[in-house]
């Protein structure tokens, strides 16, 4: 019977809005990687238009304009799942166990638990993606609209320089969901990524 209930405690619980995050969230993202890469073929960042082009099976679109109306729905889905999700951790306190603290820094320098050390690498790592997630949102909508966000775009210096770090935000996000992953694995084991979704 004891036994049992360890069990049942040890099990990872997460709250039904934070699974919606997550599904949301990977949705999301998949449709504006690949919808993405559509845009990108019809005009590469690197190497203009004879520059190095993405396979169709990982493009979604079919053409241009096609690519740009499934990535800006996407974007839009992503952009207002961060927000309520945002808004979800700060009105319920979450963000004191998310994001990373001096705890945590001090850990990784001197701290020989490793559980502890996984625990503060995955909490920094965490908190590292917001500034590029938020630049990720913030030049797509500098490309979106440059008229109406010349002020945005303009901080940027040029349309190219704009192009290459919205693109250059892509792998990162995609790095940090394999290290968030991974490091869930380590802190939690699959137990703690399969509550996330199931």
């Amino acid at each position: 019977m004891t036994s049992s209930k360890r069990k049942v405690r040890s099990t990872p619980s997460q709250t039904f809005l934070s699974k919606t995050f997550h599904w949301i969230n990977i949705i999301s993202l998949i449709l504006m990687i690949t919808s993405g890469l559509q845009i990108y073929n019809a005009n590469p960042v690197f190497g203009g238009r004879e520059g190095w082009h993405f396979p169709d099976f990982l493009l979604l679109g079919g053409w241009l304009a096609g690519g740009r109306h499934w990535h800006f729905a996407a974007m839009w889905l992503f952009s207002l799942n961060l927000l309520w999700y945002g808004l979800y951790i700060f009105i319920t306190r979450r963000w004191q166990r998310r994001f990373a603290d001096r705890g945590d820094l001090k850990a990784l320098q001197v701290s020989q638990n490793p559980k502890r050390k996984n625990y503060a690498w995955h909490r920094l790592v965490y908190t590292a993606i917001i500034p590029v997630l938020l630049l990720a949102i913030l030049s797509g909508l500098a490309m979106y609209k440059p008229a109406q966000l010349h002020w945005l775009s303009g901080l940027f210096g040029s349309w190219q320089n704009l192009r290459t770090v919205h693109f250059i935000t892509v792998p990162t996000v995609i790095l940090f969901t394999i290290a968030h992953s991974l490091l869930a694995l380590k802190v939690g084991s699959i137990r703690l990524v399969k509550s996330m979704f199931l």
